[in-house]
């Protein structure tokens, strides 16, 4: 049944439903259900595939889309520089691991730094 998507429906809450999990109460997690002080994060550096741009890339985040997008856009200005939030990863341009780590650190994260 998951292979189709419902277009019409006379229900009133069917406009109301949550466009990402689709339930109306929406079932999605909340940016406060997450405990930093729980969670390891892994940085490291990628060059591959990129075209020869160095990207930091912060890994095996949690199941908070919300949190987590809202993190992107802090470090992205903490660093002054692009990045973006896609398959569970946030890639941030250029080499900033060490600022990076640092303010997850202080935001109660425990960091890892990967790689070479």
């Amino acid at each position: 049944m998951s292979d189709y998507e419902l277009v019409y429906s006379d229900d009133p809450n069917f406009k109301k439903r949550c466009l990402k999990c689709g339930k109306f109460p929406c079932a999605c997690p909340k940016s406060t259900d997450l405990k930093p002080n729980e969670h390891t994060l892994k940085v490291r550096l990628e060059k591959n595939a990129r075209g020869g741009k160095t990207v930091t890339v912060i890994f095996e985040l949690p199941n908070n889309e919300a949190y987590f997008k809202d993190l992107e856009k802090k470090l992205k200005a903490l660093c002054g520089t692009g990045g973006t939030f896609k398959d569970g990863k946030i890639e941030i341009q250029g080499d900033h691991r060490e600022k990076i780590k640092a303010y997850l650190e202080k935001a109660g994260f425990k960091v890892k730094l990967a790689g070479g």
